[in-house]
């Protein structure tokens, strides 16, 4: 009878009441479908105000137009890193059913902050004078607190949620059969789907709001948007199936680092040594073949791969509290491997940042007008995004089963192939970004390189590369979140999944960061650096570009060797 009842639960998971999570009646399609919708609601409310803020901060809180855009990346960097929290948290003490609760309250008062200060001018910095020669007073004091105390609550929801929501849904799906990992699968594609859809009407609907109504407005949906989420993610308790924390992850990471180099200055025998260590059985591929479902279960002997750690499950370690299991030197083995990966697209996000700075800058002097329409450089996110949105499905119903025939394995297209063909798209991006921007900077000297008029040259050009960009970031968000949710361990596994918007916020960083070290090497006395001047059409910006063709190239070799290294824990094959 008991061992009937432990074959109806979902080992290791609970559901909203605590109690052990059943098979048949919790996870499954319909749970993660409640989170899809979350995600669209979650994503409105981020980048409605995100795709737009640096205007906020010019016009209203009267920030110089580069302090302005350093606020934003500092606030939007930030609110990526804080994945790593959430993360971190839903691993170690919280499930991801709750963190995300309390992520959206938090984003939800930050809203509430931000929303009463648009609304009352006496919580804003004075009205610009009509002299212009007169400078505008910048937001300061309590009015200066208030506004970073709203935004960076907004960032620290943001965290919460991106680091517990896609693991939350991908963890609905059972792991012990074909149909269970191939639904994951889909799950994962159409996440990036609903990203989208938010991302769609926030820089469309909302910021055409917040330019025409008011940003009390704007903010004032964004803040409905996250707070209906609340009983929308609630709707669906009764389906979740949620991870029972088991414990910190980093004190695990860290504990079996000390410990192995701790252990290495002792003196070791055979009595305190490990006694074997059996070489993992391996397909053709040299792939560590690993069943999904039995990570938990302790390894008998440590594996081949960086022997350094073994050190650390010696039977009398140099300190009896460093003291570490099989099974956790060989998630910290997992956790390592990983990383090179991580690495490696942090170049493809600091390609993807050029989007929202010096692409919209190239529009803003181009002719934006489609027939009698106008289309404001801003809205051009509007391209990748429709992009991802046609693309998502074609990718899940035609590319990947077409694949699947065609190689008979459960993926179709592996996890690091999919990578792969992002970082690739990117480099074709840049390259194209930079034709483009020939192409222009020939309109604007024949029209004047000094010349503030729409250059006679249509803006839908720098759509291209918005184009690649947007196929870049289908191929490799979706791919990333799959890889480090298929490959951590159990324990790690939200942790590991938001290294993938960790990625995004160091790809913001690095790109302020090349943008620097580019004009402090080219610019000397005699001539201002490629990136520096009042007028974008004496910048060099197409050498700029072939120089994150040629890194983005540089980084991509550099993929291939990690990848052609890596070996999977699991590789499914269909039947």
């Amino acid at each position: 009878m008991e061992v009937e009842q432990e074959l109806d639960t979902w080992e290791g998971y609970v559901d909203w009441k605590n109690k052990p999570a059943k098979r048949g009646q919790h996870g499954g399609m319909l749970a993660a479908f409640f989170v899809l919708v979350v995600e669209v609601m979650e994503n409105l409310a981020y980048l409605a105000n995100a795709s737009n803020l640096v205007l906020y901060l010019t016009e209203h809180m009267h920030f110089s137009p580069s302090k302005a855009a350093n606020n934003v990346t500092d606030f939007m960097g930030t609110a990526f890193l804080l994945a790593l929290l959430g993360g971190f948290l839903s691993d170690a003490f919280f499930t991801t059913y709750h963190i995300y609760l309390i992520s959206a309250l938090v984003e939800f008062l930050g809203l509430v902050i931000l929303t009463i200060q648009a609304r009352s001018s006496w919580l804003q910095p004075p009205k610009c004078p009509s002299n212009p020669t007169t400078p505008c007073q910048e937001v300061h004091g309590g009015q200066a607190a208030m506004l970073f105390l709203g935004l960076y609550l907004v960032a620290l929801g943001v965290g919460g949620i991106k680091g517990s929501l896609p693991t939350h849904g991908a963890e609905q799906f059972d792991e012990d059969n074909v149909n269970g990992r191939k639904q994951r699968s889909t799950f994962f594609n159409y996440f990036v789907f609903c990203l989208a859809i938010g991302a769609l009407i926030a820089v469309t609907f909302v910021v055409w709001i917040e330019d025409n109504k008011g940003w009390e407005w704007g903010f004032g949906i964004s803040m409905l948007t996250i707070f209906l989420s609340i009983p929308v993610f609630l709707a669906g308790s009764s389906l979740y199936r949620n991870k029972v924390p088991r414990g910190s992850p980093i004190t695990t990471i860290f504990k079996v680092l000390v410990a192995s180099m701790l252990n290495t200055c002792i003196v070791r025998n055979p009595s305190n040594a490990i006694a074997s260590i059996s070489p993992p059985t391996s397909n053709n591929r040299g792939q560590q073949t690993i069943n999904p479902t039995k990570q938990s279960e302790e390894p008998e002997t440590p594996s081949s791969s960086l022997k350094f750690l073994n050190r650390a499950a010696m039977n009398k370690p140099a300190c009896s509290f460093l003291r570490c299991s099989i099974l956790q030197v060989e998630e910290v083995k997992i956790v390592l491997k990983v990383l090179p990966i991580f690495g490696c697209t942090i170049m493809l996000n600091c390609c993807l940042a050029q989007l929202s700075t010096f692409s919209v800058q190239q529009a803003s002097t181009m002719n934006t007008k489609i027939g009698n329409l106008k289309v404001p450089p801003a809205s051009l996110p509007v391209f990748p995004v429709v992009f991802i949105i046609l693309l998502a499905p074609i990718y899940d119903h035609v590319i990947v089963p077409f694949a699947r025939k065609t190689t008979k394995s459960e993926m179709g297209i592996s996890h690091l192939q999919r990578i792969g063909v992002g970082l690739l798209l990117s480099i074709l991006a840049m390259a194209v970004a930079a034709l483009v921007e020939i192409k222009r900077k020939r309109v604007a000297t024949k029209s004047g390189l000094d010349t503030h008029e729409p250059l006679p040259i249509s803006f839908l050009w720098v759509a291209f590369q918005y184009l690649f960009l947007g196929s870049a970031d289908l191929f490799t968000l979706a791919g990333l979140l799959e890889f480090f949710f298929t490959e951590a361990p159990i324990s790690m596994r939200s942790l590991a999944t938001s290294l993938s918007f960790a990625s995004l916020a160091m790809g913001y960083y690095l790109s302020t960061v090349i943008v620097s070290v580019v004009n402090s090497a080219t610019g000397n006395s005699g001539h201002p650096g490629w990136l520096s001047g009042d007028n974008l059409n004496h910048y060099n910006l197409e050498r700029f570009y072939w120089l994150m063709c040629a890194l983005s190239a540089l980084n991509f070799l550099h993929y291939l060797f990690w990848a052609h290294r890596y070996k999977y824990r699991s590789l499914g094959v269909c039947n």
